[in-house]
């Protein structure tokens, strides 16, 4: 293809990155203009303090197909998560291991299980079925949400309240479980497939490392997109740039807007508030969760435990994730403390509050009805493309394949 072709992209998050990426393989030279001040969308990591904070809690599946693509695993220098979990049920802590990769750990915790032991077996039964499972099967098409898969499943009230509510409520940022059993479905391929890690310089790295391997000058930041036209776009600041084709690679939310669609997207959205604290409450890397459903916070995190680099020498980073942003964090910050207090003790209140993250458009939501694709188109009209985790799944390897799919569209379209 020539040399000379070019594309604007707007919006350099992951799913904008992903697109210039995969058109620079191609030999296509792509712009990705990006309003804020710097890349990775809703997966950045900002340094407070010497304090590594994403926006919002986040993880990594190592298991995502579209991260070989365009992430080199190695450079992220991973530091995983235990595989499992503890869970705070009934005034006291109960260990859930993944008898798969923990197997002796998950003998031990017998005498604090959680459910019966037909729920272990019906847990093997649903990895086993997810892992060997064709994604565009009849079952994967039912119109049903996650909380129906599991329920008729057979899982006790126990393991539905205690384990998966919080876990998967933490995951979609509901509760109540609504999304749809074929994302569930792919979600806990992924936990079971792979490793569940941070990055050493935090979610944020997934981004820097796309953006240094385009050419130099491709992401120009700060640079707000007004309106698209026949020949590309308008900023702002009444810039008109010129290009062959446009891909608007922003949230659902601007992208109606930008295409002068009238629909008002609907989300997820979730509060983050991290914590500095000069002993960590727990001694491992592992996933803490609400499992009484009592109180604002859904689960906890100490970071500094999974990866040191997130904090300073002698210093923890606490992560508390609330679901939802109903709440102003000035009213959370007494409702969180005294509940973590029942759980860690006096402690909680020499924590310091180092900055709350409240994040209305955290995840684009899905229907379970089986007329919404998995896949949306994403030729707009001739010219014009649109990409994003909105079109595929809520999920970084959403936000990465709908990037590549983008950029597939261009191709064929120039070739033709």
């Amino acid at each position: 293809m020539a040399d000379d072709a070019s594309v604007i992209i707007v919006g350099g998050g992951l799913a904008g990155l992903c697109c210039a990426f995969h058109l620079r393989a191609a030999g296509i030279r792509a712009t990705v203009l990006e309003a804020s001040d710097g890349v990775g969308g809703r997966a950045r990591t900002d340094v407070v303090e010497g304090f590594r904070l994403d926006r919002g809690f986040q993880v990594l599946l190592t298991a995502y197909p579209e991260l070989p693509r365009v992430i080199d695993l190695n450079a992220l220098r991973l530091r995983p998560f235990y595989p499992g979990a503890l869970i705070r049920r009934r005034g006291r802590f109960i260990r859930l291991s993944d008898p798969w990769r923990r197997p002796l750990d998950a003998v031990r915790s017998l005498a604090g299980r959680l459910g019966t032991l037909s729920d272990a077996a019906k847990v093997w039964k649903l990895r086993r079925a997810v892992l060997a499972k064709d994604s565009n099967d009849a079952m994967a098409r039912l119109p049903r949400t996650t909380m129906q898969r599991l329920s008729e499943a057979g899982f006790s009230s126990d393991m539905l309240e205690g384990f998966f509510r919080p876990f998967l409520g933490g995951v979609f940022l509901d509760r109540q479980l609504e999304a749809p059993s074929r994302m569930f479905d792919f979600v806990f391929r992924m936990f079971s497939s792979g490793k569940t890690a941070l990055p050493a310089e935090g979610m944020g790295a997934l981004a820097a490392q796309i953006a240094s391997r385009l050419e130099p000058g491709t992401v120009r930041l700060n640079t707000t997109v007004a309106r698209l036209n026949d020949g590309g776009v308008e900023t702002a600041d009444g810039q008109r740039l010129t290009a062959r084709a446009v891909v608007v690679a922003t949230d659902a939310s601007a992208a109606a807007r930008l295409l002068g669609r009238n629909e008002t997207p609907s989300w997820r959205g979730t509060t983050c508030l991290y914590y500095a604290a000069t002993r960590s409450p727990v001694s491992e890397p592992i996933l803490i969760l609400n499992g009484d459903g009592e109180g604002p916070v859904n689960n906890v995190a100490v970071l500094s435990e999974v990866a040191p680099t997130y904090a300073p020498a002698g210093q923890s980073l606490i992560s508390v994730t609330v679901i939802g942003v109903e709440q102003p964090v000035e009213a959370l910050q007494p409702l969180v403390r005294r509940q973590l207090g029942t759980w860690f003790g006096d402690d909680v209140r020499g924590w310091r509050l180092l900055r709350s993250y409240v994040i209305p458009h955290a995840l684009p939501m899905q229907s379970s009805d089986p007329s919404d694709p998995s896949q949306r188109p994403v030729r707009i009209r001739p010219g014009w493309y649109v990409c994003g985790d909105y079109l595929e799944n809520p999920s970084i390897n959403g936000a990465l394949a709908s990037g590549r799919h983008a950029a597939e569209a261009v191709l064929a379209d120039s070739r033709a």
